[in-house]
């Protein structure tokens, strides 16, 4: 392959990889409230935060990227405090309901509201977001994640997800821990709705439909949420699935979003059935597999 067929081959796939990087981030920010053992689902509304806040200060003043970016990150971090306050007294669906209703008001907030064109979103945003920054904003978010797992907070969380009332008992203050993570999920949605608003030039309410976020919630749970990096994984490959499937799908006349749709949920039945720990649980339970495989010869 000379180099202009690698050039050609970038140019296609480089939204792709673009792409990756934000679903990962998303991903990751659902993977903060599960680590606690909370279910929300707010994710959409601080990720739309994020866009509106970094697109209008983008489109109104000069300021920097990186400031911008800070903005995007802030936002919707600073509401999910007092959003997260009352809400993260609530459990299991009860919290679910709650957190979709908040995504949904944020939704129909910018869609009545003039100033930011209503339905149809903001529109000419420059696009200021590279593969550079997605990836770092990544690899940030990956990193804050690996010092907390290993860190008394790490050990914390996970008394707070196996069994809260014992973590209470031993002197945990799980309130204060779940709305920490709660805030910092919102940063990391509101930070990829910064760079998604400034890589794709549109920021629009319909974006921020209760279907994306559904979609944030499949690719933490297909590449798993026992470890920090599974939702990374999951979104990586949700997102090139569709891509290596597109070929198929045109030679049986399958549309790419109804083939999207239906692969997603057939992965998604298909770890809920035979890996309930992601794909990252996958190699050990092939060495599981591969160490029993031999036990079983050298006993025959």
């Amino acid at each position: 392959m000379n180099g202009e067929s690698l050039r050609d081959l970038w140019l296609t796939y480089q939204s792709t990889v673009a792409f990756i990087g934000l679903n990962g981030l998303l991903a990751l920010s659902v993977y903060t409230t599960l680590s606690c053992g909370q279910l929300s689902l707010a994710q959409a509304g601080f990720m739309a935060l994020g866009s509106y806040a970094s697109a209008i200060l983008t489109l109104h003043t000069s300021a920097p990227f990186p400031v911008v970016l800070l903005a995007g990150t802030l936002v919707p971090a600073v509401v999910a405090i007092p959003l997260g306050l009352p809400v993260l007294r609530l459990k299991g669906v009860f919290l679910a309901i709650a957190t979709i209703g908040f995504g949904e008001v944020v939704r129909i907030f910018f869609v009545n509201l003039d100033f930011t064109n209503g339905a149809l979103g903001l529109v000419a945003i420059p696009q200021r977001t590279g593969l550079v920054a997605i990836y770092l904003a990544l690899a940030g978010a990956l990193f804050i994640l690996w010092r907390i797992r290993g860190s008394r907070a790490g050990y914390a969380l996970e008394a707070i997800r196996e069994d809260e009332p014992a973590a209470r008992t031993m002197g945990i203050h799980a309130s204060a821990y779940k709305l920490s993570m709660v805030v910092l999920g919102a940063g990391f949605a509101g930070l990829a709705g910064a760079l998604d608003a400034h890589f794709n030039f549109i920021v629009a309410p319909a974006n921020y439909s209760f279907g994306r976020v559904v979609d944030m919630l499949v690719y933490a749970v297909v590449g798993g949420t026992t470890v920090f990096y599974g939702p990374v994984v999951g979104a990586a490959f949700l997102t090139l699935l569709p891509e290596v499937l597109r070929e198929v799908g045109s030679r049986v006349g399958l549309q790419p979003g109804p083939l999207r749709l239906f692969v997603n949920g057939l992965v998604l039945l298909l770890v809920i059935l035979f890996l309930p720990n992601g794909i990252v649980s996958l190699p050990r339970r092939v060495r599981r597999w591969l160490e029993t495989r031999r036990a079983a010869a050298h006993a025959a």
